[in-house]
């Protein structure tokens, strides 16, 4: 850690609050950060080697963009909880299996992107975020989405890729819901409720690549109403 390049980041960060330390082949986190004042707002640790996201990061009180992504990191500390400031989480591309509790107290996060983990639950602890906007669990293993979901605030769950088997009908209940991607899971036909397609206000429903072919979709209870949601969607954007 000791070239030019990483001090001048450093340095800069001091003034602008954003520390870009990505694409360095780091497998520790930087002894200068256990000293650095409490001034980023933006932090990029992204496409490093890093194994886990180390505790001292509970000291940036003031952080709202966390970019770890494309690491090696398996444990999120629950320490992660004082971030409260928090709006965005990247950690895609990494080996978490779970995500802590803690998180519930990061009330401003607006986007939760964990793709391409290795987690087996639906972490319905982002059913408590009110202003998160954006939540994508995509390529992970995923068997179910749970009742809990119904509390969701989300505009958009990417789901694509997972192992989901069965999906809760209380996703009819998520008030912003409008885009729910559910492709090349494990879905059976009778997994698609009916009241998904009636009573939801998901206008883009992406089933693509499950149990099930096109056709079958299109004789499910509902479809028409999501067909009249969808097509008023494209005639907005058209």
């Amino acid at each position: 850690m000791g070239n030019k390049q990483v001090k001048q980041h450093f340095e800069t960060a001091k003034k602008t609050g954003v520390l870009k330390i990505s694409l360095l082949r780091l497998d520790e986190f930087p002894s200068a950060l256990k000293t650095f004042p409490n001034v980023l707002k933006t932090l990029d640790i992204s496409e490093n080697r890093f194994t886990v996201l180390p505790e001292d990061i509970a000291k940036f009180t003031l952080l709202k963009h966390l970019n770890a992504s494309g690491n090696k990191i398996a444990i999120v500390p629950e320490c992660i909880g004082v971030l409260v400031k928090l709006e965005t989480l990247n950690m895609m591309n990494n080996l978490l299996t779970s995500v802590p509790r803690s998180l519930a107290s990061c009330t401003h996060l607006k986007q939760v992107i964990l793709s391409n983990n290795q987690i087996t639950a639906f972490p319905v602890v982002f059913c408590e975020l009110k202003q998160l906007d954006l939540l994508d669990l995509s390529r992970n293993k995923i068997t179910e989405v749970p009742p809990e979901v119904k509390s969701l605030q989300v505009t958009e769950l990417n789901l694509n890729q997972n192992q989901i088997t069965i999906v809760a009908e209380e996703i009819a209940d998520c008030g912003k819901l409008k885009t729910l991607r559910l492709e090349e899971n494990c879905l059976q036909i009778a997994a698609i409720h009916p009241r998904i397609l009636i009573e939801s206000k998901v206008c883009n429903l992406c089933v693509d690549g499950n149990l099930f072919n096109s056709k079958q979709f299109t004789e499910v209870q509902g479809y028409d109403a999501y067909m009249e949601r969808y097509t008023a969607v494209r005639k907005k954007i058209s």
